[in-house]
């Protein structure tokens, strides 16, 4: 087993694409490099073989000791049947379990608390990254998991496990559709209804928006429409998420009539301005998902208004939400055929953003605008 084999194998236990594993080491060099997808496809299939410095590299992006790397055909079935209890495991186990003993000691967290620390997980979705958010929601999950005991308990459950969902990419088929899934039936066992409609509006919306699982999407979306048809944020996320997922799927007429749909929703059910949380749409969010779809549509004058309009109300403390903008009009570029100069644009915009703050959405994003 030669070394390239070996690095294809531990991308797929990732659930990443060669491109996505270019980005994660230009990401971790403070972008001083640039990787290729073709470079690491060369790596994969054995015509180059990666240097001493480029296999520091991918064991420290791919999360193996470098021994496995430099040695593979001795260590890769020791890894690949076992690393998963003998290397990543314990570490985030003895983290998790050691969360959990000491919110024991402290006493079980009161309903009051547990609702100020999801307020404040919807307020740092919104600038932080996702791996800090997915170790932070593990430990608070596993302490409330012992607390389902009230629907009001299901009611945080369900918020909380599906903002553990949007911290994994929707692409990778499993993790981020199993938790959208178990934080639906949390809101279902809570019995509130406004709950059950934003969750699998959320989900829609998220899958949507990262152009993922798209039949998944359109089913969460049918599922929160079908529960109410009184206009909230849920709804909202639902209407905007099954556009999104129409127009990925060729559906253009539909995503047109579900855009106009979700304005109509926005009108009544928008949140005030200066709300800063996953669980808020204000204008200038409504308009980054205006943006982005109306980009996917071809409607340049809708797009460029709607950017316009995100940029102008946009708070200085999101700037992760203006790079959305300024790649959505890459975008817009590489649809009007000039595919080089909308993904230099793209990656220009993601570039000025640090990488600390960088999403797997916009990952997702540069992707799509490369494809």
């Amino acid at each position: 087993m030669d070394v390239g084999l070996l690095i294809r194998d531990l991308r797929k236990q990732h659930s990443w694409s060669q491109g996505r594993l270019a980005d994660e080491l230009n990401a971790a060099n403070g972008y001083r490099t640039n990787v290729t997808r073709e470079e690491v496809s060369r790596w994969e299939r054995g015509k180059v073989t990666p240097g001493p410095w480029w296999l520091t590299r991918l064991a420290t992006v791919l999360q193996v000791p470098l021994a496995i790397l430099e040695n593979p055909a001795m260590y890769r079935r020791q890894f690949l049947t076992t690393v998963a209890a003998t290397t990543i495991a314990p570490v985030v186990g003895n983290d998790l379990l050691s969360h959990g003993f000491a919110s024991a000691l402290k006493g079980k967290p009161s309903g009051d608390a547990w609702q100020n620390t999801l307020e404040t997980y919807g307020r740092d979705y919104m600038s932080a990254g996702a791996a800090e958010l997915q170790q932070r929601l593990a430990g608070d999950l596993v302490v409330l998991q012992q607390q389902l005991d009230t629907p009001e308990m299901w009611q945080v459950a369900a918020r909380m496990a599906t903002l553990y969902a949007k911290t994994y990419p929707g692409s990778d088929g499993t993790k981020a559709v199993d938790w959208y899934r178990l934080a639906a039936e949390a809101a279902d066992r809570s019995g509130d209804t406004q709950t059950r409609v934003w969750v699998r509006g959320r989900a829609a919306i998220a899958l949507g928006y990262e152009g993922a699982a798209l039949p998944v999407a359109g089913r969460f979306a049918d599922a929160a429409l079908a529960l109410s048809d009184k206009p909230s944020l849920g709804r909202l996320n639902a209407v905007m998420g099954k556009a999104h997922a129409a127009v990925n799927q060729g559906d253009r007429a539909t995503a047109r009539a579900l855009l106009d749909e979700g304005q109509r929703v926005f009108d009544v059910a928008a949140s005030g301005d200066r709300e800063e949380s996953d669980y808020a749409v204000p204008e200038w969010r409504m308009n980054v998902f205006v943006s982005l779809l109306a980009a996917r549509l071809g409607d340049e004058q809708r797009a460029v208004k709607a950017q316009d309009r995100a940029a102008a109300l946009l708070p200085a403390s999101l700037p992760r939400f203006r790079t959305h903008l300024e790649m959505h009009r890459g975008l817009m570029l590489a649809r009007a055929g000039d595919r080089a100069g909308g993904a230099a644009y793209a990656q220009s915009a993601l570039d000025r953003l640090p990488p600390e703050k960088h999403s797997l959405t916009l990952r997702m994003l540069m992707d799509e605008i490369r494809a």
